[in-house]
């Protein structure tokens, strides 16, 4: 039954974005043209998500549990930090980019667009990389519990 509700889930946010215009990645360029041509349209496109997120936050608060799971699964705040504050510059520079961010992306692929094709490639790279196994390079031991060995990502703070 999860399998079925995450698979609902996820063509209902693909449909959302193909409505939305999303998977056009010439709109997402236009709205982050604050410069030129700039295209408001996304800025509503998250407005309404925020909208609805804060609607469901709200549903999830006043509920013991989730209908198909023990408990919610929402993550503790983490304060702001450096790794923070660069992942979300990487993040939007890609985006910038290449006009997509996974989701979309991975969206748009099923009209066998070649650019988020090429992007969902990039991105699979990236994150090939990301787990490569000289990534202990980088590893902070005094951060985290963790290990690299048993963790899947790096730790936050």
């Amino acid at each position: 039954m999860k399998a079925v509700a995450a698979l609902l889930a996820g063509l209902m946010f693909g449909a959302g974005l193909a409505f939305s215009g999303m998977l056009d990645s010439a709109r997402v360029l236009g709205f982050l043209d604050v410069a030129g041509a700039w295209d408001p349209r996304l800025a509503f496109v998250l407005a309404g998500a925020v909208a609805v997120s804060a609607i469901g936050y709200a549903v999830a608060r006043r509920m013991p549990h989730p209908v198909l799971a023990e408990r919610f699964e929402i993550p503790a705040a983490r304060p702001i930090d450096g790794r923070l504050l660069g992942g979300a510059a990487l993040f939007g520079v890609g985006w910038g980019l290449a006009g997509f961010c996974p989701g979309p992306a991975i969206a748009a692929i099923s009209l066998g667009l070649p650019k988020a094709l090429s992007f969902l490639a990039a991105m699979l790279v990236g994150m090939g990389l990301y787990a490569a196994p000289w990534k202990f390079l980088f590893w902070n031991a005094g951060t985290s519990t963790q290990t690299p060995a048993s963790s899947s990502a790096l730790p936050l703070d």
